[in-house]
């Protein structure tokens, strides 16, 4: 994740009535700092005769400094606490997304266009032209996020109601930056068979599919089954986002300590589904050895088929230049299993496998955390490509595209640039569109059809 103030800390709003006279407001302030909580936002949301209420935002580390705070304002005269509100909650309240028509509905004229009769001229083009639907339909931009909810987040196996809010947290981040209008698809089902056999089915409605928080190892055949039955771009980003980041963020460190990623030996440290996908984009991109440790023998298996060298952390640690970790699992790796030098990628959010402070002063050249590496650097602007060139797959070729466009737009001495980069992601969107056409998945254009 990008670096942003109070990202590890509780957030709440405090609403306070306070006397309108002055320094009561500073006696607030006093208050909140005594208790150890940092002021965030202030928002004046009413004028009165004797108070003034304001809406304050507070960072703690604990719902116990919470506490702590909550009774150093209670102690402040002229100081009345009226209401705690949760601001991720607020924001959530209702959802986030929404389907709305493009077209205003203002008049019946209106209505007989877009609905009936009018609508039944679009249907028979394009019964007779089924391509058509990519002139005349959302479907070409509309992308399916399909999620079982057993690996959300690090949340692990909550089902998939439960990860609700992060689809729509997906959705969200399409529209806002390619205009991708995004769909999550619950299926509250483990079995392999089910999920294939409903993506399958709905997949008509869609442009591409966004596979998204699916636990391995099932997650590997549901991605490769469904890439082969459908003719439109299947994409699990939990492996193949996170990896275009991965090799982007690596392609900026690499500068920064003078290493070239494909002469140097890579270390895999937790081979799931992000592991995974890291590795195969990596080895695709031309590093030649790449080692991989994980707890679970059916893990490594899969890495050694797909090419990787499996063996122990300690081997991992010993013989790598390069050093990636995404096993969920903090304080993993030891100051002192650093060999001075190594670049260290320690990825499991919100505490990675080492802090980057501490593998610095171990003697890493180069070191980050996952509040670096985020997927959705990539996954908005691989999908806004895949979909602008009405591609049939997403191929590493275009992954590869992709992770190189975002490595370039890094200013100076950042690791990667910010998620918020509209043009970066217009530049990933381009790069993914013409690696489309140049490795042949992507479609023709359709000529439209006038009506005879």
């Amino acid at each position: 994740m990008q670096i942003e103030k109070g990202i590890d800390k509780l957030v709440k709003t405090v609403r306070v009535m306070i006397l309108d006279k002055p320094g009561f407001f500073g006696k607030v302030a006093t208050a909140i700092g005594t208790a150890g909580g940092n002021i965030g936002d202030i928002k004046l949301v009413e004028y009165g005769l004797e108070y003034n209420t304001r809406d304050v935002t507070i960072f703690v580390d604990s719902d116990a400094q919470l506490q702590e705070v909550l009774e150093e304002l209670g102690k402040v005269e002229g100081v009345i606490i009226s209401d705690i509100i949760d601001p991720v909650l607020e924001m959530h309240r209702g959802g986030k997304i929404s389907v709305k028509s493009r077209i205003a509905i203002d008049s019946i004229s209106t209505i007989r266009k877009v609905y009936t009769p009018g609508v039944a001229k679009v249907c028979q083009l394009i019964q007779r032209k089924p391509e058509l639907a990519y002139n005349y339909t959302v479907i070409p931009n509309t992308v399916a996020i399909v999620t079982n909810g057993t690996a959300i987040l690090g949340l692990g196996d909550i089902g998939a109601v439960a990860g609700m809010p992060v689809m729509e947290g997906k959705a969200a981040l399409f529209d806002a930056l390619v205009g991708i209008n995004g769909i999550p698809i619950l299926i509250q089902s483990k079995d392999t068979e089910e999920i294939i056999r409903t993506v399958a089915s709905i997949a008509p409605t869609f442009g591409a599919i966004k596979l998204e928080d699916i636990k391995a190892p099932e997650c590997f055949e549901i991605e490769d089954r469904l890439g082969e039955m459908l003719d439109i771009p299947v994409m699990h980003d939990d492996q193949h986002g996170t990896a275009v980041v991965v090799l982007a963020a690596l392609l900026n460190a690499s500068k920064y300590v003078g290493m070239q990623v494909k002469n140097d030996t890579v270390g895999m440290v937790g081979l799931g589904a992000a592991g995974m996908g890291i590795s195969k984009l990596l080895m695709a991109f031309g590093v030649r050895k790449m080692l991989g440790a994980d707890i679970n023998p059916g893990a490594q298996a899969i890495f050694g088929k797909e090419g990787g060298k499996p063996v122990t952390l300690p081997e991992v640690m010993a013989s790598s230049d390069i050093v990636i970790c995404t096993t969920g699992v903090q304080g993993l790796i030891k100051k002192e299993m650093i060999r001075k030098g190594q670049v260290i990628l320690a990825l499991s959010n919100p505490r990675p496998e080492i802090l980057p402070e501490e593998a610095r002063e171990a003697g890493a050249s180069f070191a980050a955390d996952g509040r670096g590496v985020n997927n959705a650097l990539a996954f908005p602007g691989v999908f806004r490509g895949a979909l602008n060139a009405r591609a049939r797959k997403i191929n590493n070729r275009m992954k590869i595209a992709a992770a190189k466009v975002i490595s370039s737009c890094a200013s100076a001495g950042e690791l990667v640039p910010s998620i918020l980069d509209r043009e970066m992601h217009a530049k990933v969107a381009e790069a993914v569109e013409r690696a489309a056409f140049e490795t042949g998945v992507a479609r023709p254009r359709t000529e439209e059809i006038e009506e005879t």
